[in-house]
């Protein structure tokens, strides 16, 4: 059984214990939050490569105290021959999921390490990239041993990656691997040493970038050098509302952080009188279903948006919205969302209590299987959300940065508090943060408790075109009846599935004092000092 951890000087949490232990080491040795952040992105990157990837895009969450939060979006939008018409002459009707021609937008991930460590030079930053990725390149370099669920995630997916060139030898190489088996990837031991040579700037306008454009352009990718090089990262204002007793802060679009301030500005209004119980659950799914409406409406590339989102977050809309959720009977469902999840999410707050709530994403496990030869780069596919439906509500244009589940959440409380909490999992995202948020905040549980406990997800799940609202089967039999009774489909779920993402949060309480707390579905830890 996990307990909250607690320490008084730094703290990170991580779905991987390595890359929890390579932030902390940065902050030992005087680090900020977002050095730390980087350290543990690029470990996170090598260890746990079915989540994540910096052939991916990244979102980070920065709050100083007694200072506004400020985001960062590290999305790569589609590449300039990207067009439905250039998917329809290579004979298909959709973006295919898997292979070269899913690795269709620029990877933004490490343009955003490097507009947060610009970020980090104002508080003084001081330690080389050649520090903040040494784990990474050391464990690239001799290897780790791989989790079981790595290996089972291998397994699953390898029959996925026929079309999928560089899968093969990077992941099986030696056949299926089971728990423990050393895992290693040297052409990205290069392509990191690169980085720390030539500066991350390198991946998109450098030696690295002509590498990669030339890898993905051989392979069938419609990316190329140009797109790379006009890939800029940027500093954005997070979106925020106000329930009671704190303030909580999410990205704008693309990503969804819309939709997770909604569930917890409708869940407000409504709070059941105790967790876990029918009322909390049902309430908090009804919740989902409509602020999952109004995502599917506003939530993609801000340009192409039909309204700001913070127009959805405004008095009156929520107000307005709350009629339509019945307290005691399920609204009709499925509505079309979208699907599948990978993704880590990571939380760190140093000894000036300055925060970073941070995730970095392939999109599907191991996103598009394709695994650049030169760096052992797997490529994400992010940009299967897009439609080749002009009329659709999300088309493919050249440019466009794509639907993102990603969503960092943060929030400060009246009290003085600070929290950083997120986690993966596709459409799960909102709901796992509405979930651990309400019972810590709303509810009084621990920290660790309000992780640990039985989650549900309504939607789809990694693979699975399915719309049943899960439950862990750790939720009591009576709990599960009434949700039936009340026109839920219910399906029910291992105690501890990792269908229901891999959550973590930091606290930073009045006192100085941290609290933390790691998911036990996953291979992460909480490490402090």
């Amino acid at each position: 059984m996990l307990h909250t951890s607690m320490s008084g000087r730094g703290m990170v949490t991580a779905p991987h214990h390595l890359a929890a232990q390579s932030g902390l080491e940065i902050l030992r040795e005087g680090g900020n939050a977002i050095e730390a952040m980087t350290a543990a992105a690029a470990t996170i990157a090598v260890v746990y490569p079915h989540m994540n990837s910096i052939g991916g895009d990244g979102f980070w969450l920065i709050a100083e105290p007694g200072k506004e939060p400020i985001g960062v979006d590290a999305c790569g939008g589609a590449a300039k021959l990207a067009s439905a018409v250039f998917y329809k002459d290579a004979g298909h009707s959709f973006i295919p999921f898997r292979g070269p021609l899913a690795a269709l937008t620029v990877a933004g991930t490490i343009s955003g390490w490097a507009k947060a460590l610009e970020i980090s030079s104002g508080w003084k930053g001081r330690l080389p990239l050649s520090r903040l990725l040494a784990d990474a390149i050391e464990y690239a370099d001799a290897g780790v041993p791989m989790t079981a669920a790595h290996c089972v995630m291998v397994a699953d997916k390898a029959s996925e990656m026929t079309e999928a060139p560089g899968f093969e030898p990077v992941f099986l190489s030696g056949g299926l691997p089971s728990a423990g088996h050393i895992f290693q990837n040297k052409p990205l031991t290069a392509a990191l040493q690169q980085l720390t040579k030539a500066g991350l700037d390198d991946f998109y306008r450098g030696d690295l970038a002509r590498s990669l454009a030339a890898d993905l352009e051989s392979m069938g990718s419609p990316l190329r050098l140009d797109d790379f090089e006009k890939h800029r990262a940027k500093t954005v204002t997070p979106l925020s509302t106000s329930v009671d007793g704190a303030r909580i802060f999410n990205l704008p679009p693309p990503t969804q952080g819309l939709a997770s301030l909604l569930i917890l500005a409708f869940y407000n209004r409504m709070r059941a009188a105790e967790p876990d119980g029918f009322d909390h659950i049902h309430r908090i799914v009804e919740c989902t279903k409509r602020a999952f409406k109004v995502r599917d409406y506003a939530v993609m590339d801000p340009d192409y948006a039909p309204a700001p989102a913070a127009t959805f977050l405004t008095e009156e809309f929520i107000g307005e919205d709350l009629y339509s959720i019945d307290l005691v009977r399920a609204a009709q469902w499925p509505d079309e969302g979208n699907g599948k999840g990978d993704t880590i999410w990571m939380g760190a707050i140093d000894a000036e209590g300055r925060s970073v709530s941070f995730i970095q994403s392939l999109y599907w496990e191991f996103g598009s299987g394709a695994v650049l030869p030169a760096t052992g780069i797997n490529w994400q596919n992010r940009g299967t959300s897009f439609s080749l439906d002009p009329e659709s509500s999300n088309p493919l244009m050249p440019g466009k940065k794509p639907f993102h589940t990603l969503n960092p959440a943060f929030a400060r409380f009246s009290d003085g508090r600070a929290m950083v909490y997120g986690t993966m999992g596709g459409d799960g995202q909102p709901q796992t943060q509405a979930a651990v948020f309400s019972r810590y905040a709303f509810h009084g549980q621990d920290l660790q408790q309000a992780v640990t406990a039985p989650r549900w997800l309504l939607g789809r799940t990694w693979g699975s075109a399915s719309t049943t609202l899960k439950l862990e089967s750790r939720f009591s039999e009576t709990t599960a009846n009434k949700l039936k009774q009340a026109g839920h489909n219910v399906e029910m779920m291992d105690g501890f599935t990792s269908t229901m993402g891999h959550a973590g949060a930091i606290v930073l309480n009045r006192d100085g004092v941290l609290s933390g707390a790691a998911d036990p579905r996953s291979d992460g830890s909480v490490a402090a000092f």
